[in-house]
C-alpha cells in the first residue's frame, strides 16, 4: 500500500501514476505526490457532487446547481490537465447548457445524453458536433477510434468527432445489444444467461461471432467500479467477469413474504442469484453496458414467490465461491 487518500461517495481515483494520483473528492479534486503523500494540486468542486469523466489527460466536471443527483441543467464544464491542474471553462456555444447529462468523453469529445438521444460537443470549445435521435451511450473503444451507442436493438459504432455510423451489429445477432458488455479492437464481448452460458465475441467489422469461452460458472456478469475503466482496461483488450461456481444457502425469507393460506402453493428453485451487469461510463459503458457511465441489467431471480406483496424483498443470497475469469478480446 502506498497511502490512502479521501474520496468522495461517487469520486474516487481518476488517475494514477507511479509518481502521483489524482483524487476526486467530496467537495475537491486533489493530485497527490506518492512518494512525499503532500498535495501537488488542488482544485475545489463546490458543495454538492457533481458528474465527471475522463479523457486521456483530461478530466471534465459539471458545474450544476444540483448537482448529478439533480435534474438541473448543465451550465458549463470544467476541464482539468491531470498532470498540472491547469483548468478552463468550457461552456455550450449554443443555448444556456449542454442538452442533457454528462455521459462519456473520448477523443476530446463529450457526449451528453436525454430522453430525446445524444449530442456531442467538443471538450475544448462547446461547440456542438453531431446528435444521434433516439441513442443511447453505451461505451468507447481505442482501435478503432469509436463511440458506441443503442438505437433501437442495435449496436451502433460511430466516429466520435462526426457521428458518422462506422459499423454497426443488429440486436439478433448480439442477442441484443443490451447484452454486450464491452467492446474493444472491434469485438463485442456479450454473455450467455444460464448454467452452461458462453461468452461470445462478435466481431463488428465482418459481422460474425469470432471467439467464444464456453462453460462460465452461473451466474456471471461483468464487473464494473466506475467510469475511470472498472474491470475493463481502456487501453487494451482484457476484460474481467466475475463468476460463482458454487452459489451459498438462500437466506430465509423474512415474516409475510409467504403465500396467503387459499394460494397454491409455491416451491422455490435453487441454483440462481440475481446479479447486475454495469459498465465505464457512470451513465454508460457496452459499459458495454457497459459501458459507463453506466448501463444496469438485472438477471431474473426464479427463487422470487409470485405470491410475495409488491415491495417486499427478495431473500438475499450470496455466493459460497466466487472467482474472476479473466478474457482476452
Amino acid at each position: 500500500m502506498t497511502g490512502r487518500y479521501p474520496a468522495g461517495t461517487f469520486g474516487g481515483a481518476a488517475a494514477g501514476r507511479r509518481q502521483y494520483t489524482v483524487i476526486v473528492g467530496a467537495t475537491a479534486i486533489t493530485s497527490y505526490d506518492i512518494a512525499a503523500g503532500h498535495v501537488r494540486w488542488q482544485r475545489h468542486t463546490g458543495p454538492v457532487a457533481q458528474a465527471w469523466r475522463t479523457d486521456g489527460n483530461w478530466l471534465y466536471m459539471t458545474e450544476s446547481a444540483g448537482g448529478f443527483v439533480d435534474s438541473a441543467p448543465v451550465t458549463a464544464l470544467r476541464r482539468i490537465d491531470l498532470t498540472t491542474g491547469a483548468e478552463m471553462v468550457v461552456r455550450p456555444l449554443e443555448g444556456l447548457s449542454f442538452a442533457g447529462a454528462l455521459s462519456t468523453a473520448f477523443d476530446g469529445v463529450v457526449l451528453f445524453s436525454s430522453p430525446a438521444g445524444v449530442t456531442a460537443y467538443s471538450g475544448g470549445t462547446g461547440v456542438r458536433l453531431w446528435s444521434a435521435r433516439g441513442a443511447v451511450p453505451e461505451g468507447t473503444d481505442l482501435h478503432p477510434r469509436r463511440v458506441y451507442l443503442t438505437k433501437g436493438a442495435n449496436l451502433v459504432g460511430a466516429d466520435p468527432q462526426t457521428g458518422r455510423v462506422k459499423a454497426t451489429a443488429s440486436g439478433s445477432a448480439v442477442n441484443g445489444a443490451a447484452g454486450v458488455y464491452v467492446v474493444r479492437n472491434g469485438v463485442a464481448l456479450g454473455l450467455d444467461q444460464g448454467g452452461n452460458g458462453d461468452a461470445w465475441g462478435f466481431d463488428l467489422a465482418v459481422e460474425r461471432v469470432t471467439l467464444a469461452a464456453a462453460g462460465l460458472p452461473w451466474p456471471h456478469y461483468f464487473v464494473d467500479l466506475g467510469g475511470v475503466g472498472g474491470s475493463a482496461d481502456p487501453a487494451g483488450n482484457l476484460v474481467v467477469i466475475a463468476a460463482c461456481p458454487q452459489l451459498a444457502p438462500s437466506s430465509p425469507a423474512p415474516p409475510g413474504t409467504s403465500a396467503p393460506p387459499s394460494g397454491p402453493p409455491v416451491t422455490s428453485s435453487s441454483g440462481s442469484a440475481t446479479s447486475t451487469a454495469t459498465s465505464p461510463n457512470p451513465s454508460s459503458t457496452p459499459g458495454t453496458s457497459t459501458p459507463s457511465g453506466s448501463t444496469t441489467q438485472a438477471t431474473p431471480n426464479p427463487d422470487a414467490s409470485p405470491s410475495a406483496p409488491a415491495g417486499t424483498p427478495e431473500p438475499a443470497q450470496g455466493c459460497l465461491r466466487p472467482e474472476l475469469v479473466a478474457l482476452n478480446l
